[in-house]
């Protein structure tokens, strides 16, 4: 099992900035993927960024140039900071990791979200 435990959601105005933390612990695995998706009310939940242990970034297209993804293997932690919000990114965001097991499985995990509201 892994637990993943958000922090720094909260109320920012449009160009305003924040930073999101993830720390995981538990069962984690030396290889595996880490990152944060979001959901708006109505919407599916989408790609914002994803980080591997080797420092591979993907990031969604809406967000490419304004948010940046980091994280720190030695703390198990990933880091979003996300530049020039716009009312848009308005959202539950919830961070994720997933990789293989020493079994060959595949494992995902989702935190519980922690929410950001951009205000016009």
């Amino acid at each position: 099992q892994v637990q993943l435990v958000e922090s720094g959601g909260g109320l920012v105005q449009a160009g305003g900035s924040l930073r999101l933390s993830c720390a995981a612990s538990g069962s984690i695995f030396s290889i595996n993927v880490m990152g944060w998706y979001r959901q708006a009310p109505g919407n599916q939940r989408e790609l914002v960024a994803t980080i591997t242990t080797t420092g591979s970034t993907n990031y969604g297209d809406s967000v490419k140039g304004r948010f940046a993804i980091s994280r720190d293997n030695a703390k198990n932690t990933v880091y979003l900071q996300m530049n020039s919000l716009k009312p848009e990114d308005t959202a539950v965001y919830y961070c994720y990791t997933a990789g293989v097991d020493p079994g060959s499985r595949w494992y995902e995990y989702w935190g519980q979200g922690t929410q950001v509201t951009v205000s016009s």
